[in-house]
């Protein structure tokens, strides 16, 4: 076996021209942990921000050498640690948190801890399973915010994106009456779901939740006492009017990402993805990601 391998790095971060693929030395899995060879590994926003510096300016990053790319992936498992009980060859997907990291999901390989990821069902493609760790536990864990609906209405923004498409089944299993708020063309895939749809913005509604990260604009769509739920923890907008405020903080979450795996491979919950690339086509794949309006995630491929 090589003693390296390849991965998705930013030294200075400058957007999509500032990413290198470099060679990172090989590290066999500690206890509890796995070491994954990825098979796909999806470009999410916060992958874009990290290329162009934000969480650098934020001062959440130190590297001194280089950062690496990349959430969310799924793979074979090619190797374990003491105390793991996932047996080599299984198919796994998973999620590696945090932005102040030398390497991410962005490569050949990954050591994360086992309890960070589930068994990947055998009708699910792993292509597929890898678009559910991000945008699937952040929209659970931002239901887990909202809480019991008990038949009150929901409004979720962005409601054809990646985590809007999670977050109308998930509320929804949990009491919400939900409406997407999504633009017109995406009304069929809203309303497939089971969700009512408006491309109208208009206040009044229970609770928010802000897949599209609409901020300020979002909480003025709450009524007087309501809840809003946002998807920027570094920037959660200042409550007002008696609007209780949270931000979901994406953690990984093995047990919690089982379950949503096995209701991806069951129909339950929407797979989409957008396309299939090479790792090295990854600067490409940050710049149509950073144009919008894409209906399903870019899978990068090793």
């Amino acid at each position: 076996m090589s003693s390296t391998f390849r991965a998705a790095v930013v030294r200075t971060p400058g957007g999509p021209e500032s990413i290198e693929i470099i060679d990172v030395p090989v590290v066999e899995p500690g206890p509890g942990q796995v070491r994954v060879q990825i098979a796909g590994a999806t470009v999410n926003p916060v992958d874009l921000a990290v290329a162009a510096g934000v969480f650098h300016q934020l001062g959440l990053i130190d590297q001194p050498d280089h950062t690496g790319l990349g959430w969310d992936f799924a793979g074979i498992v090619t190797a374990a640690g003491p105390e793991v009980d996932i047996p080599v060859g299984s198919r796994v997907a998973g999620l590696v948190a945090g932005f102040d990291r030398d390497y991410g999901a962005y490569a050949e390989q990954i050591v994360v801890q086992a309890t960070d990821v589930a068994l990947v069902p055998d009708g699910l493609d792993l292509v597929e399973a890898a678009t559910v760790p991000v945008n699937g536990l952040a929209a659970a864990q931002l239901v887990d915010l909202l809480g019991a609906g008990a038949g009150r209405d929901l409004l979720v923004t962005g409601a054809a994106g990646a985590v809007g498409g999670y977050l109308i089944p998930l509320a929804q299993d949990r009491g919400w009456r939900v409406t997407g708020l999504a633009r017109t063309t995406d009304e069929k895939f809203v309303r497939g779901l089971g969700a009512d749809f408006t491309a109208v913005a208009t206040p009044g509604w229970d609770a928010v939740a802000d897949a599209a990260a609409l901020q300020e604009e979002g909480l003025a769509l709450v009524r007087d006492g309501g809840l809003f739920v946002g998807v920027q923890p570094s920037a959660a907008p200042a409550p007002q009017r008696g609007i209780t405020v949270h931000a979901v903080q994406t953690r990984p979450d093995g047990a919690r990402l089982a379950q949503l795996l096995e209701a991806t491979a069951a129909g339950d919950l929407p797979a989409r993805v957008y396309a299939v690339v090479p790792l090295d086509e990854v600067a490409d794949a940050h710049r149509s990601v950073a144009t919008g309006g894409l209906r399903g995630k870019y899978v990068l491929r090793p």
